[in-house]
């Protein structure tokens, strides 16, 4: 077993490790709930980007991304706070949810 067959086992691995978040965003019950799903979600895709970087030989290259895609989505995380937390301190009710 080489170390790239090991990368593609973790990267499975963290594949799977996202359906419990992709279910938390789906049923909710909170938009808060489900800002930290994506938020979760967005993490382990950054951790997968490096893995790919692993087995394709280019770690640099695939740091770089991930890097840049974990900024995009703290700041989407960070934007999607500070707007439920304005709304919430207006009085505003955030958007309606749609039923399950």
């Amino acid at each position: 077993m080489t170390f790239e067959h090991f990368a593609i086992g973790v990267g499975l691995v963290l594949l799977l490790f996202m359906i419990p978040a992709i279910l938390r965003i789906v049923r909710g019950p909170t938009a808060l709930d489900r800002i930290v799903a994506v938020n979760v979600i967005g993490t382990k895709t950054a951790v997968i980007l490096v893995v790919i970087g692993v087995v394709f030989r280019q770690v640099e290259m695939f740091v770089d991304f991930a890097l840049a895609y974990a900024l995009l989505n703290f700041t989407g995380s960070i934007a999607a706070a500070r707007y439920l937390h304005r709304a919430k301190q207006r009085g505003e009710e955030p958007p309606a949810e749609e039923p399950a």
